[in-house]
C-alpha cells in the first residue's frame, strides 16, 4: 500500500543545503508573515461566526504541523477566506462543535485522498471552474463584511445571498459614521501602502492607524465597535473582554457548544448531515493547498510533493479541532508574502505560527482595542484580491465561448447557492462541452483514391473508409453510422483506423454490431493500421480474426491484396 512521505519538504531543504544565513532569512520571513496572519486569523474566525481566538488556535496548531510534516517548502497554512462561505452555514446550523467535527471528517478525507495518490488528479480541474468559484467566494465574503464595515444593526443570519443583500439595504438607515470612517481609512491605507512601500506588508500600519482613529473618535463620543466589546472570555466565573491570553486546551469537539449552547450528541445522522460539507471542505482545501504550492514553486523555483502536502493538510485538520482550531489550508497570499520576504524552508511557516503564539500570550489585551470595522476592511481587501476582477474581465474578453459559459455558471451558482453546487455543475458542464468538442473532431468518410495509390481503380465491390479521431461514447455513434450505409453490391469494406487513438466500450459495442451486420450480409472487413492496444481491446471483446470476414493489415497495399484475394476465392 502506498504511504505518502512525511517531512518531504524538510528532506528537500536539507538535501539542497541549509545554513545559518538561510535560517536567519526564514525567521525574518516568518515574523513578517506572522504579523499578517494575526489579524487575518481573527477576522476570518469572526467571519464564520466564532470568537477570534479560534483562528489563532488554527495557526498555532495546524499552521505549525502542516509546515513541519508537509510537502511544500514555502506554503503557509491557516484559516483562509475561501472557507468562509462553507464554514459559516455549518456554524449557524451546528455550532462550534459541529464545525470542529466537520473539520475532523475533512481531515480524514484529505488523508484518504493522499493515500489514493489523488494529488495529481486535482490538476484536471479546469481553470474557468477555479476562477469562477473563487470570484464568487470573493463577492460573498465582501458582502458579509459590509455589516461591520458600516456598523449596521439588526442584521441576523441569512439563508442565501439575496436575503443578505436585502437585509443590508433595509439596515442602511442604521449606518454608523464612526465605523464607516474607520473602515474607509483602513481600506485606503491597505490599497495605497503597496505603491509606496511594496516590500513591507500594509496590514499592521493599516490596523494601527485604524485603531488609533477609533480611539480618537470614541473620545469625541463617536461610537465605534471594537473586538473587546463584541467578544469576551471567562476565567473562574469572571468575564474579561477580548481573547484569552493563554494556550488552548485539549477537548473532544462534540463536548463543545452546539447551536443551542449544549454539547452535541454523536450519531449516524449527525455524520450523514456533515458528510457533504466535510467533502466540500476537503476538496477546496486540497485545491487551494496544491494551487498555492504551484504558485510558490513558480516564484521560488522549488518543487513540492503533492501527496505529501495533502497528507500533512489532513493531519493538521485532524489535530487542530482537538485544540479549538478551525479548518486550515495553505493561503496563497500569505505564501506569496513568505516567498517575497526571503523564505527558504518550512522553518519560515513554523516561525509564523510561533509569532502568533507570542502575540497571543503577551499582546492579547491590545487585541480587544481592534475596531471591528478595521478587521472588516482587511477582509474586504482579501475579498477583492481573491475575486481577481482583472483576471475575470481578461478571461471574458479572450476565452472561448464554452469557457466563458463555465466561468459565469460557477460564479453565479457560488454567489446564489453554494460552492459545492457550483464546482459540481461547473465540472459537469466543462466535461460535457469538452466531450462535445472532441466528438466533433471524430468523423468517418470514404478514403480518397487520388491520395492513396493502392486504392486507385478499386473494383466496384470494394469500398474504403477512414475513421479519424477518438472513438468513444460521445463520437462512436456518429462515426459508425456511416459504415452502416454501404451499398448492397459491396463485398469487402476496408476501414483505415490508423488515426484512432482511443476505443472505449461504447465504440467496441457499436463496432461489434456493425461487424455482425456485415457478417450476415457476407461482407468482409479489413482493418488497416490498428495499434496493438486497439487490437488487444477488440480481442478481449471477442472481435477476432476470421477468414473472409475480418482481417488486420498494416497498410493499404496489403489491404488491397487481401481484398482481391477474398473476391477471387
Amino acid at each position: 500500500m502506498y504511504f505518502p512521505p512525511l517531512f518531504s519538504a524538510w528532506k528537500h531543504t536539507l538535501r539542497a543545503g541549509y545554513n545559518a544565513q538561510r535560517l536567519r532569512s526564514d525567521i525574518i520571513a516568518g515574523i513578517t508573515v506572522g504579523i499578517i496572519a494575526i489579524p487575518l486569523a481573527m477576522a476570518l474566525s469572526i467571519a464564520i461566526g466564532l470568537p477570534p481566538q479560534h483562528g489563532l488556535y488554527t495557526v498555532l496548531v495546524a499552521g505549525f504541523l502542516i509546515a513541519l510534516l508537509g510537502g511544500s517548502r514555502l506554503n503557509v497554512s491557516g484559516p483562509t477566506a475561501a472557507f468562509v462561505v462553507i464554514l459559516l452555514p455549518i456554524t449557524q446550523q451546528f455550532g462550534l462543535a459541529g464545525l470542529l467535527i466537520c473539520t475532523l471528517m475533512a481531515g480524514t478525507i484529505l488523508i484518504g485522498m493522499a493515500l489514493l495518490r489523488a494529488g495529481s488528479l486535482l490538476q484536471f480541474i479546469p481553470y474557468p471552474v477555479t476562477l469562477g468559484f473563487t470570484a464568487g467566494i470573493g463577492i460573498v465574503l465582501a458582502t458579509l463584511q459590509m455589516k461591520d464595515a458600516l456598523g449596521l444593526n439588526n442584521i441576523g443570519p441569512s439563508s442565501n445571498f439575496l436575503e443578505q443583500v436585502q437585509q443590508l439595504v433595509l439596515a442602511l438607515p442604521s449606518i454608523q459614521l464612526g465605523d464607516s470612517l474607520v473602515a474607509a481609512i483602513t481600506l485606503t491605507i491597505l490599497i495605497a501602502w503597496p505603491r509606496f512601500f511594496p516590500r513591507v506588508p500594509g496590514h499592521l500600519p493599516a490596523l494601527v492607524i485604524g485603531t488609533l482613529l477609533a480611539i480618537t473618535l470614541k473620545h469625541f463620543d463617536w461610537p465605534v465597535a471594537t473586538l473587546g466589546e463584541r467578544f469576551s472570555y471567562f476565567v473562574e466565573g469572571v468575564e474579561y473582554p477580548g481573547i484569552p491570553p493563554f494556550l488552548p486546551s485539549f477537548a473532544w469537539p462534540w463536548t463543545l457548544p452546539g447551536p443551542s449552547g449544549e454539547p452535541l450528541v454523536l450519531s449516524f445522522e449527525l455524520f450523514r448531515q456533515l458528510l457533504a460539507p466535510a467533502f466540500a471542505i476537503a476538496m477546496l482545501g486540497a485545491i487551494e493547498s496544491l494551487l498555492c504550492a504551484v504558485v510558490a514553486d513558480g516564484m521560488a523555483g522549488t518543487k513540492h510533493d503533492s501527496n505529501g502536502e495533502l497528507f500533512a493538510q489532513g493531519i493538521g485538520n485532524l489535530v487542530a479541532p482537538l485544540f479549538g482550531g478551525i479548518t486550515a489550508t495553505a493561503a496563497i497570499a500569505r505564501s506569496a508574502a513568505n516567498v517575497r520576504a526571503g523564505a527558504y524552508s518550512p522553518m519560515a511557516a513554523m516561525t509564523h505560527a510561533l509569532v502568533v503564539l507570542v502575540a497571543m500570550l503577551f499582546l492579547a489585551p491590545l487585541f480587544s482595542l481592534l475596531p471591528m470595522a478595521a478587521l472588516a476592511a482587511l477582509l474586504l481587501m482579501v475579498a477583492w484580491n481573491m475575486s481577481e476582477p482583472k483576471q475575470v474581465i481578461h478571461t471574458l474578453k479572450i476565452a472561448p465561448r464554452n469557457d466563458i459559459l463555465v466561468l459565469l455558471t460557477c460564479l453565479i451558482l457560488t454567489v446564489l447557492f453554494d460552492m459545492v453546487l457550483a464546482v459540481g455543475v461547473g465540472l459537469i458542464l466543462a466535461a460535457g462541452l469538452f466531450i462535445k468538442h472532441i466528438s466533433e473532431t471524430t468523423d468517418t468518410r470514404p478514403s480518397h483514391a487520388p491520395h492513396i495509390k493502392a486504392l486507385q481503380d478499386l473494383p466496384d465491390s470494394i469500398c474504403s473508409y477512414s475513421i479519424r479521431g477518438p472513438l468513444f461514447f460521445g463520437a462512436a455513434e456518429k462515426a459508425l453510422s456511416v459504415l452502416r450505409q454501404v451499398q448492397p453490391s459491396i463485398k469487402v469494406v476496408i476501414i483505415d483506423m490508423s488515426a484512432v487513438p482511443v476505443l472505449d466500450m461504447t465504440a467496441i459495442a457499436g463496432l461489434t454490431k456493425v461487424l455482425e451486420d456485415y457478417r450476415q450480409r457476407e461482407i468482409g472487413v479489413i482493418l488497416v493500421g490498428t495499434t496493438s492496444r486497439l487490437r488487444l481491446k477488440m480481442r478481449r471483446a471477442d472481435i477476432r480474426l476470421s477468414p473472409k470476414h475480418l482481417s488486420y493489415v498494416r497498410d493499404f497495399e496489403q489491404a488491397r491484396v487481401r481484398a482481391e484475394n477474398w473476391l477471387t476465392a
